[in-house]
């Protein structure tokens, strides 16, 4: 069969006439057409479900790893909050309770004292309440040579309870013709904290 009669036999008007062979490959390339076409769209949305579960696999990884390395660290992160709470223990001792402030601000006092300074102003101020503490601030004048505000702001510091020294201001002291000349007037503002219990948070 030359060309021409196949082309003849493949017309659509002459396809029943044509002879079983050419019939059997005409349907067999419609049939692999229409299987090829039925696997082309039916893969296609296969191949969108299977790119969608391949980037939910990565987030999933991606995801397992961070829990991962977390879960790794757990221990060392229980260690440090364990360091972290007892640091804070031992910092709350440090915060006197209502019934130790009156002695604290006489330590506060007497160190002025004993360090051989002039105590002009001592006015605590009514407590700022600041979280989970409280803050009471004592406004201070004192005078004397600058070995004794040394050895003042070093005995605040020895205190067992936590004083800070605030808004410090140094100044040559007002000089009389009965003064010493060495003599040095320092105001500042002397903070101590108290922890405030649950109730009055």
């Amino acid at each position: 069969m030359n060309w021409e009669e196949l082309q003849h036999h493949l017309e659509p008007d002459n396809i029943g006439t044509a002879p079983m062979g050419v019939k059997i490959g005409v349907f067999g390339v419609l049939f692999v057409s229409i299987i090829a076409a039925g696997i082309y769209f039916d893969t296609k949305e296969q191949l969108k479900v299977l790119e969608t579960h391949e980037r939910k696999e990565l987030e999933l990884k991606q995801e397992f790893t961070t829990k991962a390395d977390r879960a790794a660290k757990l221990e060392l992160y229980k260690e440090q909050l364990a360091e972290m709470e007892a640091s804070f223990g031992a910092l709350l001792r440090q915060l006197p309770e209502t019934t130790e402030v009156e002695s604290l601000l006489v330590d506060v006092s007497q160190t002025g004292l004993a360090a051989g300074l002039e105590i002009k102003k001592f006015k605590p101020s009514a407590e700022e309440k600041k979280g989970f503490y409280a803050e009471l601030p004592i406004a201070l004048e004192v005078s004397g040579s600058y070995h004794q505000l040394a050895t003042f702001i070093s005995g605040i510091a020895a205190l067992p309870r936590i004083v800070t020294i605030s808004d410090m201001k140094l100044e040559p002291f007002e000089q009389s013709e009965e003064s010493e000349s060495d003599k040095l007037q320092m105001s500042a503002t002397a903070k101590t904290y108290r922890y405030l219990q649950e109730d009055e948070q």
